[in-house]
């Protein structure tokens, strides 16, 4: 059986990581790997509507999305979770839990995510009307050693898919796709960060 592993995408509400997962699950699709996406807002709207932005409901959330990621990665299958999970704390306990775990930071800054907002959270939040919503009265924890940090407001979604991809090849996660072009000097930057990280 193939070695699942867990790709955790994280950063501020719209800032980008829904889409960026999908991008990455269809690649890893068409090269033939079992890929998932699991997808905060889908899980939300589904299973959860009346869940608000408290910090017990979010570990709760954060653990639940955890649970799942782990159920696939011990199946041998690559899941991708794309989601706020804005505590440090519960995303260290997953990754102890998982193994496997690859933590992508989708940098974007509070500005640029609710101008792109298309849920209208971020303004409620302004006026008072959501209580506890990360990037306006709640805190985001930035990750402190995450093995992919995307430029999601000044970068494209293709080029966070292939960093994402080139990163997942060095780590030997997943094989190299065939006929992949990648910049080498990007390459070598990917290296020497996973290197100083110790994930290589």
């Amino acid at each position: 059986m193939a070695q699942g592993f867990t790709l955790w995408l994280t950063g501020l509400p719209a800032s980008g990581k829904t889409e960026i997962a999908a991008r990455v699950e269809e690649s890893l699709l068409e090269r033939g790997l079992d890929a998932e996406r699991i997808d905060e807002g889908e899980i939300r709207e589904q299973f959860f509507p009346g869940l608000g932005f408290e910090r017990a409901e979010w570990e709760g959330l954060t653990r639940f999305l955890g649970h799942v990621c782990n159920l696939l990665t011990r199946n041998g299958a690559i899941a991708i979770a794309s989601t706020v999970s804005p505590y440090q704390e519960i995303r260290n306990e997953l990754r102890s839990q998982i193994g496997r775990f690859v933590e992508v930071y989708v940098r974007c800054s509070k500005q640029t995510c609710a101008a792109r907002d298309t849920t209208g959270n971020y303004k409620k939040a302004g006026k008072g009307e959501v209580k506890g919503f990360t990037g306006v009265d709640a805190p985001f924890d930035e990750p402190v050693q995450p093995e992919i940090v995307l430029d999601a407001e000044n970068e494209d979604v293709e080029t966070s898919e292939k960093t994402i991809l080139r990163t997942l090849e060095i780590l030997d996660f997943i094989p190299k796709g065939a006929g992949s072009d990648y910049d080498e000097e990007e390459e070598e930057k990917i290296t020497k960060r996973l290197k100083d990280l110790g994930y290589i």
